[in-house]
């Protein structure tokens, strides 16, 4: 599930609950190096993956989220197999890649506690990258054969808006565009995930390949249930039946 609301403590609620992965975002959050810090050391110690997205794919911030220690990272908006190889690079030290050399200074290395860090870095990252534009889709077969991605991941709404049909994450084209980039995936032995709210779409997806999914977010089962209970409670505008206190 998604943890969008920027609180250590509810990221931990959220470790705790039996849940596979956790997405610690960035780009749809109000989230700052420091809380995104409190949150991986809130969830450390539960049985459940977090994953880290940052707003934009840039080596400096990439850089700076793998020195706070996140070892996951979901990478947005890459359309092309170029895009990909900069993230790939992003996560690398070099000579494959041009991640700055902090490690001294960096809680991903316990402050070069843990020995040889810098040559098993990469053993300890894994980069997924966001399809979510038509053009990532037309270029799916590119970008699945770059080396060093673990997985691929599938955002349904701004692909839905690059398609023309903002706000319709089941339109049958765009279903067939994720259905589509699972297969791709798949023949080529790449893990492949997509986010999907609706219970009947996320059995689909999985039928038709996904190895891993989205399937809530903590703002929206807050905002959802708390409007259960006002409805439950609280009567209606002009209505005599409102509780007194």
């Amino acid at each position: 599930m998604w943890v969008c609301s920027g609180s250590p403590l509810i990221a931990e609620l959220c470790a705790g609950s039996g849940l596979d992965w956790l997405l610690i975002d960035a780009e749809h959050s109000p989230n700052s190096l420091e809380s995104l810090l409190a949150q991986l050391q809130a969830v450390h110690g539960y049985p459940v993956l977090p994953v880290v997205r940052p707003p934009v794919l840039d080596p400096v911030l990439i850089k700076q989220y793998l020195d706070l220690g996140a070892q996951t990272l979901l990478v947005p908006m890459v359309d092309t197999a170029e895009l990909a190889e900069l993230a790939v690079r992003s996560v690398h030290y070099p000579p494959r890649g041009i991640r700055g050399v902090g490690s001294a200074l960096a809680r991903a290395s316990r402050w070069n506690r843990v020995e040889g860090y810098l040559a098993t870095a990469a053993e300890r990252i894994s980069l997924i990258v966001q399809i979510e534009s038509a053009e990532a889709v037309a270029n799916i077969d590119e970008i699945v054969t770059v080396e060093g991605l673990a997985g691929v991941f599938i955002g349904p709404s701004d692909l839905a808006a690059s398609m023309g049909v903002l706000g319709q994450q089941d339109h049958p084209d765009v279903v067939a565009a994720v259905e589509h980039c699972l297969g791709v995936a798949r023949a080529h032995g790449l893990p492949a995930g997509v986010n999907a709210f609706v219970e009947p779409l996320a059995r689909r997806y999985l039928a038709a390949g996904a190895s891993f999914i989205l399937v809530g977010a903590d703002v929206a089962l807050l905002a959802r249930s708390s409007e259960a209970l006002a409805q439950t409670y609280v009567a209606s505008p002009g209505s005599s039946d409102r509780p007194s206190y």
